[in-house]
């Protein structure tokens, strides 16, 4: 039986590989080509990274790092791209982006299993012979959504999502940026920074304050921020040093360009500049997604120490994001409850994140394979990381209000024992490496 999937993200991509090594034919429905984009999209290639080209922390005693080796044991096509176009970013896992979308299309498209069809899918598909998987991700189409809307029998939830500018590193001063990765790690020299005094720092905030904004449509007026990719003037808007204990800190940073007592020696504020392509010709402004007109971005981001005659790749954006209340419309295979031969994946089940995206597109290919093959899957158990997200958007939130979540180990059946707070993380990691071990097949 032919599997259906529409949506080329990392969600779909997963979703595709996890299906087609079993031996299952998928074909990819994506509206995305050549002639046609999205706001956030600037290709129509396979699972296109678009907020950030770093997938987070890939040390396994955190929730994100610990979702990353999950997921490599699951033989994660995602995972496998990441790894072979890897850029220095400290303890973080960032990508080439191109790279990375180059990987995972031609792996995919090697497996001779998998077609990939350029339209847009408006309706939900009726035909309970077939079995469908909609990883449409945060920006579904108009009509789909309302197709959606209307066998849901609810309404949507949304929230905005930002995108941080992109800058050319030939036009950055290193005179005054320097090479060096907060507490020296990685290979200590894995982030651009760009240092500020108190006084440049607080006119900084009042720039982000007065900057011109782009205007919201009526209807988009009482859609929240995800706390998790906030526009980095509403960071300002809620308190005047909230950004230097954020993404501006200083702590773990010494300034080698300015000798001791100096005081851009030891800055007030530093921003930092990540690799964002594996040749090192593109920076991404870390925590810089922004709502500021371009015109305002440049005109403000050049007040930077070293930033003065940078030129931008790409200017900062916001667009509103969609997803469904998962806990109320899907079962704990991720089927839809009204029309169970479809399934959701990714980012629009209400997960945050690319990879814990991707882990939700892994599930539904796998869970889809079971179906198929008529086998009982093993669902992994909240004590993993896959697990508690699955958990999360199937039965673990209570009450109406349900938003967003990245992998997070509140989302985590608790530990069995007591255990010191300072050795918790590890706990929770080597508990769950056990765990998953059960369920990978």
């Amino acid at each position: 039986m032919k599997v259906n999937i529409v949506g080329a993200g990392l969600a779909g991509s997963e979703c595709a590989w996890q299906l087609a090594k079993r031996g299952f034919e998928v074909e990819i429905f994506e509206m995305r080509s050549h002639e046609r984009k999205t706001f956030a999209h600037r290709t129509a290639d396979f699972a296109e990274l678009v907020c950030s080209n770093s997938l987070r922390s890939d040390d396994p005693t955190t929730a994100i790092g610990l979702l990353h080796a999950e997921m490599r044991l699951f033989d994660s096509l995602i995972m496998q791209s990441a790894d072979a176009n890897k850029v220095p970013a400290g303890s973080a896992l960032a990508v080439d982006r191109q790279g990375f979308s180059d990987f995972i299309q031609q792996k995919l498209l090697d497996t001779k299993k998998v077609k990939i069809s350029r339209q847009e899918i408006t309706e939900l598909p009726q035909n309970s012979h077939e079995k469908w998987i909609i990883a449409t991700g945060p920006l579904t189409s108009d009509k789909l959504s309302q197709s959606i809307l209307k066998y849901s029998g609810q309404e949507h939830l949304a929230f905005f999502d930002a995108i941080a500018p992109i800058i050319y590193k030939d036009s950055i001063d290193f005179n005054f940026a320097w090479w060096q990765s907060r507490y020296d790690k990685g290979d200590g020299k894995d982030y651009i920074n760009c240092p500020m005094t108190k006084e440049q720092y607080y006119q900084f905030v009042d720039d982000l304050l007065l900057g011109e904004k782009g205007e919201f449509k009526d209807w988009e007026k009482d859609t929240p921020y995800f706390d998790g990719c906030l526009p980095i003037e509403e960071m300002a808007r809620r308190g005047k040093d909230v950004l230097r204990f954020g993404p501006l800190k200083p702590v773990g940073l010494t300034n080698q360009n300015f000798v001791e007592g100096h005081e851009l020696r030891k800055p007030y504020a530093v921003i930092q500049l990540r690799q964002d392509n594996k040749i090192g010709t593109l920076y991404n402004m870390v925590g810089f997604q922004t709502k500021l007109k371009y015109g305002e971005q440049k005109r403000i981001f050049s007040k930077i120490l070293g930033l003065e005659s940078a030129e931008f790749a790409r200017f900062g954006g916001i667009h509103r994001n969609i997803f469904i209340n998962s806990p109320q419309l899907l079962d704990e295979e991720l089927r839809f409850k009204t029309l169970p031969h479809i399934r959701f994946a990714g980012q629009v089940t209400g997960v945050e994140g690319y990879v814990e995206s991707a882990s939700m597109g892994l599930l539904a290919g796998i869970f889809t394979a079971c179906e198929i093959s008529n086998q009982k899957p093993i669902k992994p158990s909240a004590k993993t990381a896959i697990g508690a997200l699955l958990n999360h958007i199937t039965q673990g939130h209570i009450g109406q209000n349900f938003q967003p979540m990245n992998v997070n180990f509140g989302l985590f059946e608790p530990l069995e024992q007591k255990t010191y707070k300072k050795d918790r993380k590890s706990h929770y990691s080597k508990r769950a490496i056990r765990e998953i071990e059960k369920f990978v097949y």
